[in-house]
């Protein structure tokens, strides 16, 4: 218990150590995997139907150029790896009618505001917004329809992006291959920004900047690494599969991703919170046992997640702590 004491008033001293423990305490506390699992079912439900309709778009939009019709709808496949290889396969599949297009447009629209209202709840869970100060059913949704505006800019930007990329092999190989690294950075670059616009759009809170520049470019390195790696899974794992595998593949293929991508975005989520909210330090044994005293993080958390049940802005939730029992791992360190 004695090296538990020492670690604890290490961590508890050094940002270094303490912020990562604080960030890892309340992502279980927020069960942010089931935050993430709820991200992950409505994207799995909205993400077909929307590509679907991206596809049958840009096919009419350049019909009269089939060269810039591949390169536009590969580009942007591309930043949905898993399936948007399949999808980029079977263009020539997706005619309609202009009815069937409609019906179309307004059911991928109802089941992607799913996917923005989720993520609305997860971020107002973790930054602690107190229910009756979020905005009404009609607002969230008009949130929403916004968010899944970004969400569209962001995809012109990247496929723009993705078209440069693959337009750089008509220079010289050294040339090429810096316009790349340059086109690469710019990527991750602008996937930031979009983070960082989409945590303050959809969070009711005001949110500094400054903390959140770090884990909204860590979050756009993670997401740059999640489409390398959907993009070997394709390659490396379906190809020359069956159609039976390759089918339950790419189904539990794009799960996973969808989950991963959900994950990465709540966990930045969660540090931008440690660091805003100042929910650091936490002590080491807290999420164990009672016979622990509460670091300042753990009485700012514990506060902060009972006063966001509040209802009404006429309830008042005070939160008391009371003596704990005596702690197994010594004195604690200092707050």
């Amino acid at each position: 218990m004695d090296v538990l004491a020492r670690l604890d008033r290490y961590q508890r001293r050094h940002r270094w150590a303490g912020v990562p423990l604080a960030v890892v305490y309340k992502f279980f506390d927020d069960q942010a995997t089931y935050l993430a699992a709820l991200l992950a079912y409505y994207g799995f439900v909205s993400l077909f139907p929307l590509l679907l309709f991206l596809v049958a778009v840009l096919s009419a939009a350049l019909h009269g150029n089939p060269d810039l019709q591949h390169s536009v709808l590969h580009s942007a496949l591309g930043e949905f790896p898993v399936i948007g290889d399949q999808l980029g396969q079977n263009i020539h599949s997706f005619h309609g009618s202009g009815a069937a297009l409609a019906v179309g447009v307004v059911g991928s629209i109802y089941g992607a505001l799913g996917v923005a209202q989720a993520v609305q709840h997860a971020l107002h869970k973790i930054f602690a917004v107190p229910r009756h100060a979020r905005p009404d059913p009609l607002r969230s949704r008009v949130k929403s329809l916004s968010f899944l505006l970004l969400l569209a800019v962001g995809l012109v930007l990247t496929t723009a992006l993705s078209t440069a990329e693959s337009a750089t092999g008509i220079f010289g190989t050294r040339l090429a291959l810096g316009l790349r690294i340059a086109v690469g950075a710019a990527g991750v670059v602008v996937n930031a920004a979009l983070l960082l616009v989409s945590y303050r759009l959809m969070t009711h809170r005001d949110l500094p900047r400054r903390p959140m520049y770090g884990p909204a470019l860590g979050a756009a390195c993670a997401w740059q690494a999640l489409q390398w790696g959907g993009s070997y899974y394709v390659g490396h794992v379906l190809r020359g599969t069956t159609a039976t595998y390759g089918m339950f593949g790419i189904v539990l293929g794009l799960l996973a991703w969808i989950y991963l991508a959900a994950v990465v975005y709540l966990t930045a989520a969660e540090v931008i919170a440690v660091r805003c909210l100042r929910l650091w330090p936490r002590s080491l044994l807290t999420p164990f046992t009672d016979r622990v005293h509460l670091a300042t993080g753990d009485l700012r958390a514990y506060r902060s997640y009972a006063t966001t049940e509040s209802f009404k802005g006429f309830e008042k939730i005070s939160v008391r702590f009371d003596t704990p029992p005596p702690p197994t791992m010594g004195d604690e360190g200092p707050p």
